[in-house]
């Protein structure tokens, strides 16, 4: 299992890097241009989703990365119908950090009789909208207010709650295009808080806030909207986790 291995390693003090791939955003070309990369052999997670409505594209998707690498993918689907067979994990996301109900349940509920019949690995995934500096598709979309950058025992207190009522892993987005990643306060509130897996992505654009997400407490970085722009820093987050990991061996 997916999750197993990640669990694992996150146990071992281990950090992972994680690539997010919105196919609303990749068509072959670029995403053919990010896996040439020598550096994408560092990646140890690719998230494949987005927040828009239609999901169109994904299985196309997953079957080109699927063809360029060996590294896991897990879906990050946005509603129900961002939903496929050809991943090899989903995180199942509950927006706790919001009172809509339809992203608390309702498209859970949607989603369950397939999730059932598709064998796919389901991860239970508290997800946490944190204020990037500006509204993101994902608040847009959901109707709801990201918690307040200066309210970081509001996340602790949340992701407590998420972890009491059994959800295994959690996520701290900023929201793709952020203008600031989720702050390190609320990251490490979150950690002080929970044992399970912490994510956290949005807004990391350099090697220095990766680091700082790291350092914070985060077990996972996502990394998205800077690599469509710029594929060509993925070997400069590539090295600053390599970096990190051996700072703290030393």
């Amino acid at each position: 299992m997916i999750s197993a291995g990640i669990e694992e390693k996150v146990r071992k003090g281990h950090k992972i890097l994680a690539v997010l791939i919105d196919p609303d955003e990749y068509d072959q070309k670029r995403l053919t241009r990010l896996f040439s990369n020598p550096a994408i052999s560092g990646i140890d997670l690719i998230l494949v989703g987005g927040s828009l409505l239609h999901g169109a594209g994904i299985e196309k998707t997953i079957d080109l990365i699927k063809d360029l690498s060996n590294t896991p993918v897990i879906l990050f689907p946005g509603n129900a119908i961002q939903l496929t067979r050809k991943a090899d994990a989903l995180l199942l996301l509950s927006l706790v950090s919001g009172r809509n109900a339809e992203f608390l349940i309702g498209q859970q509920v949607i989603a369950a009789p397939f999730l059932k019949e598709s064998g796919l690995e389901v991860i239970s995934t508290a997800y946490l909208l944190i204020d990037g500096g500006k509204p993101t598709t994902a608040s847009y979309i959901s109707g709801e207010q990201p918690i307040p950058i200066d309210k970081p025992a509001i996340t602790g207190t949340t992701a407590l709650a998420a972890s009491y009522i059994g959800m295994k892993w959690t996520y701290l987005d900023a929201g793709s295009g952020a203008q600031k990643p989720v702050p390190s306060s609320h990251i490490s509130a979150a950690r002080r808080q929970i044992r399970g897996p912490l994510i956290t992505g949005g807004g990391i654009r350099t090697e220095e806030q990766l680091i700082e997400a790291y350092r914070s407490g985060a077990d996972i970085a996502v990394v998205g909207n800077i690599l469509e722009e710029q594929p060509e820093t993925l070997e400069s987050f590539v090295f600053a986790k390599e970096q990190f990991l051996q700072s703290i061996v030393k």
